[in-house]
């Protein structure tokens, strides 16, 4: 007998659902604040209705879209967490949903930008501070990248 909508739904239930790993669901309770299923007696998760779609938005956005984890935070920070919960629900009516245009790519940025904040006594290989801070924010990233995929090996 299927639960009812409202009823709350276990890791494994949600793991099933939204077809992904319980260990990705646990990596996304850590790298998403506003996740928070309620754990009662031995660490057991219980996902409520709104956790469920939250992290349905989520992995949308990590899985369709293409977003990375910081990707997603910034969505979460700057558009809520109503945007997420409903993100994946525009592509079924066919229409896409605003993030994918309000939240900018932050590599296309740097190679756009590039050559317009060298100042231009520099010898054209000097980067603004603000894309300093751009690659190094891509390079945290492809660092995580690289120890998931080199944890998946292992």
């Amino acid at each position: 007998m299927p639960k009812a909508p409202e009823a709350f739904r276990t890791i494994s239930e949600v793991a099933v659902e939204l077809d992904v790993p319980k260990h990705v669901l646990r990596f996304w309770e850590g790298k998403f604040s506003q996740v928070r299923p309620l754990k009662r007696g031995g660490g057991r998760r219980y996902y409520r209705p709104e956790d469920v779609e939250l992290l349905r938005g989520i992995r949308y956005l990590l899985y369709e879209d293409k977003y990375t984890i910081k990707g997603v935070q910034r969505i979460l920070r700057e558009q809520g967490v109503g945007h997420v919960m409903d993100c994946w629900q525009d592509t079924a009516s066919g229409s896409e949903h605003a993030s994918v245009k309000d939240i900018p790519d932050v590599a296309a940025d740097v190679a756009q930008s590039a050559t317009e904040d060298i100042s231009d006594d520099s010898d054209g290989h000097a980067l603004s501070a603000k894309q300093v801070g751009q690659l190094e924010g891509l390079l945290d990233e492809l660092s995580e990248c690289k120890k998931l995929l080199e944890a998946e090996k292992g």
